[in-house]
């Protein structure tokens, strides 16, 4: 997110989480204006840069109480300080149940955020759990004395939600962002104390689905169809394929260019509907695909044939290049490999 124009009018820091385990709630009286160009700069890219415009989110329910809190704010019927505190009560009162750590909330009131062709004031809410140690340098006459302390690194964000008062938005538009948070943790962060849904964009249904994908052919595939891995990861690259060059998702289509088999295709639109009760998502079965979502989840659809503890074997492609067989006088399983060069 570009950070150039934006301008951080005020910021207030509070402590909290972990209440179940004894954490302390501080809640701080005192708002900064950050006068200091150099710390606004640093905060700045710091907070905003992790987000993508394309992670969008709205609430389960206005009454949700960040709902409230939000509008309450853009709406000048509270003031920051009193924005901040609430959402610094909420995130503690939530720690109870939910697995949301101690450690500091950062609460920043944002004008002049540009978010697509339009600029927007902006509400940011920020946690950060982990410290890091570093060395301060004193230097003074005669001396240069080291002091050992910790604090906050600005090059690791952790997790953050931000508030767009968009121009003619019936509600503010939420981002969110969960820099290598653990499953449990991001859901925290966004149903427990956000209580948020993504919305249904063409991101959110590309990532959606090959999530969706990805787990029928582990899952569905791996254990009631007679596949081998070599075959689900040759599924899962076809998978990859229709989604790469398609400029469109039709689930029709998608059966029969990569699960081929009507008895897998049948499965597959039963596991869609199980999926959907499960995730409390709704796939649609004609989207615009989005470029991003599928380059984001390239990594999780690579097929590699993990054999015993021995070898990991890498397969880009021709499924016909390998053979799976069994040798009866070593009692052993093998696959044959076969290739024109060696790189």
């Amino acid at each position: 997110m570009n950070t150039t124009a934006v301008v951080l009018q005020q910021l207030a820091v509070h402590q909290g989480g972990y209440a179940a385990q004894g954490g302390q709630l501080k809640i701080s009286e005192n708002t900064h204006s950050l006068a200091d160009e150099w710390l606004q700069e640093a905060l700045l890219s710091f907070c905003l840069k992790p987000f993508r415009e394309e992670e969008q989110y709205g609430w389960s329910s206005t009454e949700a109480p960040l709902a409230q809190v939000v509008q309450d704010y853009f709406s000048q019927q509270i003031d920051f300080a009193a924005s901040a505190q609430s959402l610094a009560r909420h995130y503690h009162l939530v720690s109870q149940t939910a697995n949301l750590k101690n450690g500091e909330i950062l609460v920043l009131a944002l004008s002049n955020l540009a978010f697509g062709d339009q600029t927007c004031a902006a509400l940011g809410v920020f946690h950060s759990s982990q410290k890091e140690p570093f060395v301060r340098v004193h230097h003074n006459v005669g001396a240069v004395e080291l002091e050992m302390t910790e604090g906050i690194d600005l090059r690791k964000p952790e997790k953050g939600m931000l508030f767009l008062d968009l121009p003619g938005g019936e509600s503010p538009l939420v981002l969110v962002q969960e820099t290598g948070l653990r499953k449990e943790e991001g859901s925290a962060w966004k149903n427990a104390f956000g209580q948020l849904q993504a919305l249904p964009n063409s991101y959110h249904q590309t990532r959606e689905t090959l999530d969706m994908c990805k787990l029928f052919i582990d899952k569905e595939v791996g254990e009631h169809f007679d596949t081998t891995r070599a075959e689900q990861g040759d599924m899962k690259l076809r998978s990859m394929e229709y989604f790469r060059h398609h400029d469109r998702f039709d689930l029709a289509e998608f059966g029969k260019e990569v699960l081929h088999h009507s008895e897998l295709i049948d499965t597959f639109a039963q596991y869609k509907q199980q999926y959907e009760v499960a995730r409390q998502v709704n796939v649609e079965e004609a989207f615009d695909i989005h470029p991003t979502a599928v380059q984001q989840q390239q990594k999780f659809f690579k097929s590699i044939l993990k054999l015993d503890k021995n070898f990991h074997v890498y397969v880009h492609g021709r499924r016909d290049m390998i053979e799976k067989g069994y040798d009866e006088a070593k009692g052993k399983h093998f696959y044959k490999l076969y290739f024109d060069a060696e790189n």
